[in-house]
């Protein structure tokens, strides 16, 4: 008897594990077009967008989560929960938001939810299965902060894709992107007009492991 129940629940835990949800994370600089990716794969598969957009840095200060998404691609479906992250940065001052006509407190406010935004977004990288690293491709893809990020992924091993966003810009360039990181695969689309969305999918097939 004790035998046979200790049989069940290993095959319980089997079962159990094969069935947990893979987390995949947004992770970029502010601006890039996190939550612009986040809203197209939403709307893409669920109808309905994730996450607020505004030209203010640090619009996204908390983690968000939608669960049990599906996409598919090529004939094969792949689910897990979504994590949209704050972007990330090296520093943040209040004055920064003064510039977008923002009262004092509400900067001060606002450049104290951000910098705890950026804390959480590190420490739940050891949480995540797989990354989208978004990145503005009218940018240098050079940058502290890219750095910084490209340093955090690799030192835990974590599965990564780039995307290289804004890509219907003039001043877009994929290829500077691509030579700044060759170590991880590289798309270009436009979140906003929808550019090249399907060869992303098709790329997150590859990541997830």
């Amino acid at each position: 008897m004790i035998k046979a129940i200790k049989g069940f629940l290993q095959k319980f835990s089997i079962i159990f594990k094969s069935k947990k949800q893979i987390r995949l994370g947004l992770y970029g600089p502010p601006n890039a077009g996190k939550s612009s990716i986040a809203n197209k794969i939403c709307t893409d598969w669920l109808g309905e967008e994730m996450s607020t957009i505004s030209a203010i840095p640090h619009e996204t200060r908390e983690i968000k989560i939608k669960e049990k998404l599906t996409i598919k691609a090529n004939g094969k479906e792949l689910s897990f929960n979504l994590y949209d992250t704050p972007g990330i940065a090296t520093r943040i001052d209040y004055e920064d938001f003064l510039k977008h006509k923002m009262k004092r407190t509400e900067a001060k406010k606002r450049a104290k939810e951000a910098t705890k935004g950026v804390i959480d977004a590190i420490k739940w990288l050891d949480n995540m299965d797989c990354v989208l690293v978004v990145l503005d491709s009218t940018q240098n893809p050079y940058s502290q902060v890219n750095i910084t990020i490209i340093g955090n992924l690799a030192a835990r091993d974590i599965p990564v894709l780039i995307i290289a966003n804004k890509m219907d810009l003039k001043k877009s360039n994929i290829k500077k992107v691509q030579a700044a990181f060759p170590q991880y695969p590289v798309v270009g689309v436009s979140a906003l007009k929808g550019d090249n969305i399907n060869k992303m999918y098709e790329e997150i097939f590859k990541i997830v492991k």
